[in-house]
C-alpha cells in the first residue's frame, strides 16, 4: 500500500519485501509455505527494504507476546497471519516485526488483528521462535479497520 497519512507510512506486509523478491509470495501477499517433510525451519531468505529504516509506520498484524505481565504486553512479534511462529515454519524474517512498546498494550486488545504505530528499523533480531528482519519502536496500537 505504501500510503502516507499525517507523516506516517501505512504499510501492508507485501510492502516489507523488496519489489525484486515479491514473486516468492502468493496472491494474498503471504509467503509460499511448504509444510511437508520433517520439522520445517524458518526460511532466512529474503531481504528487508533498507529505504524503510527510520520511517514512521503503521502496520496491521497479529501479536505473539514475548514480554509483559498479566495485564500488559511490552514486547511482541507482529506477524501477518494468525498462528505464524506457532505453527512451523515461521514466515521469513522480512515478514516478522519485533515490537518494543515501552508503555505496554493491554492484553485484551491483542487477541485480534491490530495496527501498530511507531518507528521502523531494519535490524535483525533473533528469538527462539524466529528471526526477524525488522524492529519497531512502538508508540501506540490502534483498532484495526480495513477501510
Amino acid at each position: 500500500m505504501d500510503n502516507k497519512k499525517g507523516g506516517v507510512l501505512q504499510l501492508d506486509w507485501i510492502d516489507l519485501i523488496p519489489k525484486s523478491e515479491r514473486n516468492q509470495f502468493n496472491a494474498q501477499g503471504m509467503p509460499v509455505q511448504n509444510h511437508s517433510g520433517s520439522a520445517a525451519k524458518q526460511s532466512l531468505a529474503g531481504k528487508v527494504r533498507q529505504d524503510l529504516n527510520g520511517s514512521s509506520v503503521k502496520i496491521p498484524g497479529f501479536v505473539i507476546p514475548l514480554e509483559g505481565d498479566a495485564n500488559k504486553v511490552t514486547e511482541f512479534l507482529l506477524v501477518p497471519y494468525f498462528g505464524a511462529c506457532i505453527h512451523v515454519p515461521p514466515p521469513p524474517p522480512n515478514q516478522i516485526v519485533y515490537v518494543k512498546l515501552p508503555k505496554g498494550a493491554p492484553v485484551q486488545q491483542l487477541w485480534d488483528v491490530i495496527y501498530v504505530v511507531g518507528k521502523l528499523k531494519t535490524v535483525t533480531m533473533s528469538h527462539e521462535l524466529a528471526e526477524t528482519g525488522y524492529m519497531l519502536e512502538g508508540t501506540s496500537i490502534e483498532e484495526y479497520d480495513d477501510y
